[in-house]
């Protein structure tokens, strides 16, 4: 993946309230991925974290008072040592949704989707007498405080959150609506550079959960519903990447390319399908055209894959290929070869920037959607340890 900014790695996803028999290997799987990072003098640049649940909170509200569970005490407190020796960030999985959904009442629909409250329905911690205008405020504070209650105070809090914009019958607040409401007034929030109630100078991270849905995942619907993407690369509700504060990019621009290692049979089976029944225009692809070079399979497939896509789908073509195929927002053109899609005379829609958390990342707010921090999950059978490992990019 050359032209992948790789910033982060995630060791699993909630593994000690989803998997807690693994949680004595939780932190060695840190350390050998820190280990390796190291050898490869890219510790700097590339930073490990475990993401954890709002479970492990054994009670988020008021924040003031929030603390870990204790029976996770031990654990927490070494995925904090080493969070704060290597300089890297807390990952939180926040979502207000299940919070509000979970509360049975007691919290306003308008609290979850930052939404004003009447004076009436105003959140307040007692405590502290802080005002929290929206849950995610809330859930982050709550994160800071339980970290702080263990004598942890230097440790940025990165937060992945989102919406389910559809569910079944007993889920009626998953809907387009609301999803749309959540992530663009998230979008609009994260913008203002400031932090939580109790951490004001820690402007917010956080990222969007997700680009596409998971259609095949098990439980309710609203589990499968969560991508802000259909997979023919239409959006499923409208939201605005346009304001300032760390939101760069064009969200519409998808290209569809060959998958790095795809059955060369069946790249070839794909290139003949797309540039004949499918309509494609290969002529860029000649010899002696501007895409003809590299003269490999997988180059010759990205282009003729995705200039059918790029034609197709928005009359329902996708981006499959017999599963050679997957979408990128990496734009492929060259300085001779223009995909189709592409947006820059010299290839690239978007700058050589970082979208995915780096360094001192509580110094300026940033939002990162799915498109920017994408997920691949591998195994750490190259460690010996039942972990699964997300590289975060």
């Amino acid at each position: 993946m050359p032209r992948v900014n790789i910033t982060a790695i995630a060791v699993g996803s909630e593994v000690l309230t989803a998997i807690p028999n693994a949680a004595p290997v939780l932190v060695p799987a840190m350390n050998y991925l820190h280990k390796a990072l190291v050898a490869s003098l890219l510790n700097h640049q590339v930073k490990v974290s475990a993401p954890q649940s709002m479970d492990v909170i054994a009670k988020s509200f008021p924040p003031s008072t929030a603390t870990f569970n204790s029976s996770w005490n031990s654990t927490i407190f070494q995925i904090l040592q080493f969070l704060r020796n290597t300089n890297s960030y807390y990952m939180l999985n926040a979502y207000p949704y299940y919070e509000y959904v979970h509360s049975d009442g007691i919290f306003p629909i308008e609290y979850a989707l930052f939404q004003p409250l009447s004076a009436v329905k105003e959140i307040v911690d007692p405590n502290t007498l802080f005002h929290y205008e929206s849950m995610f405020d809330a859930l982050v504070d709550a994160t800071y405080n339980s970290i702080g209650a263990l004598n942890f105070s230097d440790i940025p809090v990165v937060t992945e959150t989102g919406w389910p914009w559809d569910g079944d019958s007993k889920e009626p607040d998953a809907t387009k609506e609301n999803a749309g409401t959540f992530n663009n007034n998230l979008i609009r929030r994260v913008s203002n550079d400031t932090g939580p109630p109790s951490q004001p100078k820690n402007p917010i991270n956080t990222f969007i959960y997700e680009m596409f849905n998971e259609n095949k995942k098990p439980g309710s619907i609203s589990e499968r519903s969560w991508g802000i993407f259909s997979t023919n690369g239409s959006e499923v509700y409208p939201i605005s990447l346009g304001s300032p504060g760390g939101i760069s990019g064009n969200f519409s621009k998808l290209f569809c390319v060959a998958k790095p290692g795809a059955d060369e049979n069946k790249l070839q089976d794909g290139i003949n399908w797309a540039c004949g029944q499918g309509h494609a225009n290969c002529s860029a692809i000649q010899s002696g055209q501007p895409c003809y070079f590299p003269d490999t399979l997988q180059n010759h497939a990205s282009y003729a894959y995705n200039n059918y896509y790029q034609r197709m789908r928005s009359l329902g073509g996708t981006c499959d290929f017999d599963g050679t195929a997957t979408i990128t927002i990496q734009d492929p053109s060259s300085r001779t070869c223009k995909f189709t899609g592409s947006s820059s005379p010299g290839g690239g829609v978007f700058p050589s920037a970082t979208f995915g958390p780096i360094g001192q990342i509580s110094r300026s707010s940033t939002i990162r959607s799915p498109v920017f921090v994408y997920t691949v999950v591998v195994s750490l059978a190259l460690l010996m340890l039942d972990v699964n490992v997300h590289f975060i990019f």
